[in-house]
């Protein structure tokens, strides 16, 4: 599976941005596809996923309410629709596919190449 994220940029506090994320490979549907996000001097953390087989969604608690993550498997495509960002949001973000939990970065197969998203306050 190979990932590609897109749609991060600059956007100022309140405001909403959705990122994508486009896999190739046939079996995309069968994973389970997670965001994390990496701020300058800080650890990849998880902020959301969702599972494959019956479109559970799981957030990181600092997001919980304001970003939802939905995929497209016709599309091979996962979102990340962001809403009400906060300076604290600013980081690059990863989109990562996984057979197993969602929430552990180490038990991620693949991932994109990451896409910027700073946040203006």
């Amino acid at each position: 599976v190979q990932l590609q994220a897109y749609g991060g940029g600059l956007v100022q506090a309140g405001g909403s941005l959705r990122l994508s994320c486009a896999a190739s490979g046939r079996t995309f549907s069968s994973y389970h596809m997670g965001w994390f996000r990496q701020a300058p001097g800080n650890e990849r953390q998880f902020v959301a996923g969702i599972r494959w087989n019956d479109g559970i969604t799981l957030y990181a608690d600092s997001v919980k309410g304001r970003f939802t993550t939905s995929r497209d498997n016709n599309k091979n495509t996962v979102y990340l629709q962001m809403n009400s960002l906060k300076p604290e949001d600013t980081a690059v973000y990863y989109c990562a596919a996984t057979q197993a939990s969602l929430r552990v970065r180490s038990l991620y197969n693949y991932w994109g190449q990451g896409t910027q998203v700073t946040v203006s306050s």
